[in-house]
């Protein structure tokens, strides 16, 4: 009796159990992409510790994707990948964007990347609250902060490129551009400008046929030239939604408001006295005219 007790108590893991655990696994796997990222940008590794955040991204959004197929999203699950966002697209790109540029730039340079990780973490709180027990939709409010984050990370890639340096080399966007980027970047994390999420991938549909193009073409980009793609592509997903927004509003007219004849909108009043007949009207005109006589 005892020694099947025990043998229950050593029961092997099930598929379930296993299933269960393979989205705070891909989690963790973010976390330690995005602390080897700290680490590498202290140590002047700049590439890589910008490769590491994109690896964070990458493992960032399998974690979703298993947890979604499989049906095995927890609210535990769900807060561990806000906290662990918050370090790998937060304060790993704006320690990489310190230990780069603005270690140099002054005694309170550290304030820009202070508040882009307070953006981060505000984007991350708000988009918690905004998605407990409701359906997803197919847009993000805010821009997301793996997508800012690794935005940042690439940039130091793309710059050591012989095509940035021989067209964009003048702009100088180590100095004064990368600042205008944290900044925009931090701006839309916490505004309410829509950024659509990544289309399903299918066969079946157009819009399944369209996401797995989109996937396609950003998995061949990535491998095959990161360097010169995949900054491009993050500065492209960052102005589609400022250019959607301004043309929505743009587009927006001003309510009509219906013009309602006084004495009609005051016949529907109740507290006040009928109003006077065409008959009555001329007779009060009259008097009047007469006292005036």
């Amino acid at each position: 009796m005892e020694l099947s007790q025990r043998r229950e108590g050593l029961r092997r893991p099930t598929m379930r159990h296993v299933v269960v655990v393979m989205p705070s696994a891909f989690t963790l796997g973010n976390l330690f992409f995005g602390f080897w990222a700290i680490v590498s940008a202290f140590n002047g590794n700049f590439r890589w510790a910008g490769w590491f955040i994109v690896f964070a991204g990458i493992l960032d959004m399998l974690d979703g994707r298993v947890a979604r197929l499989s049906g095995t999203g927890t609210r535990f699950g769900a807060e561990l990948d806000s906290l662990v966002d918050v370090i790998s697209f937060g304060v790993a790109p704006a320690l990489l964007m310190y230990f780069l540029d603005f270690s140099n730039a002054g005694r309170f340079a550290w304030i820009l990347c202070y508040i882009y990780v307070v953006a981060v973490a505000l984007r991350l709180a708000r988009f918690n609250v905004l998605s407990a027990g409701k359906p997803s939709t197919g847009w993000f409010t805010g821009m997301p902060s793996p997508s800012a984050g690794m935005t940042l990370a690439v940039y130091y890639p793309f710059s050591q490129t012989e095509w940035y340096r021989a067209s964009l080399s003048y702009l100088d966007l180590q100095h004064e551009g990368l600042v205008v980027l944290m900044l925009v970047l931090a701006v839309l994390m916490v505004s309410n400008v829509k950024y659509p999420k990544f289309p399903p991938i299918g066969i079946r549909s157009a819009r399944g046929i369209f996401g797995l193009v989109v996937h396609l073409v950003i998995l061949l980009g990535g491998i095959l030239a990161p360097e010169y793609f995949l900054f491009p592509l993050g500065l492209f997903y960052m102005v589609f939604g400022i250019a959607r927004a301004t043309v929505l509003g743009l587009m927006e007219r001003p309510e009509t408001v219906a013009v309602v004849d006084e004495q009609v909108a005051d016949a529907h009043d109740p507290r006040l006295p009928p109003p006077l007949s065409q008959e009555r009207r001329s007779r009060w005109g009259d008097r009047r005219q007469e006292m005036d006589e």
